[in-house]
């Protein structure tokens, strides 16, 4: 189950890359076209507007980095009882799999969420155990399995 779980991690993370891969391509074609197209005031406005959202990308690639380099730490046949990066968590709300933010894996039953170290949950489950008990938005949670 967590090999599935990290291959719908990598998807999500090639999907988001071919997304950005494709602004990135319509940006240099605005920008292409307001060197061609524009002169005076407003072409400096389109080109510095165009300049911005390539900074935003450039972001944006990055971010997307250090979410594959996240990925890459993950273990999925490491076995521990403790909760870290790469573990399967079943609680009595919700089942997780900690990695990266990449939304609901749904397989058959019940959804898993993928989430990041860095979600308000996960900072709570980090270091438990099975058995061990979390307040989360005010509910008590406990942990069932940990994989």
């Amino acid at each position: 189950m967590k090999e599935q779980l990290l291959k719908f991690c990598w998807d999500y993370v090639g999907e988001k890359s071919q997304r950005l891969k494709n602004s990135h391509a319509d940006l240099q074609e605005s920008l292409d076209s307001e060197t061609k197209n524009s002169t005076g005031d407003k072409h400096e406005t389109g080109r510095a507007m165009v300049q911005l959202e390539q900074e935003k990308l450039a972001q944006q690639f990055m971010e997307l980095e250090k979410i594959k380099n996240t990925l890459q730490r993950v273990d999925v046949r490491k076995r521990t009882e403790t909760i870290g990066l790469g573990s399967l968590v079943r609680t009595n709300a919700a089942d997780y799999f900690i990695a990266i933010s990449a939304g609901a894996f749904k397989q058959g039953g019940k959804p898993i969420y993928c989430i990041s170290q860095e979600a308000p949950i996960a900072q709570l489950l980090m270091g438990k155990k099975k058995g061990e008990t979390f307040v989360f938005n005010g509910n008590s949670h406990t942990v069932l399995e940990v994989g």
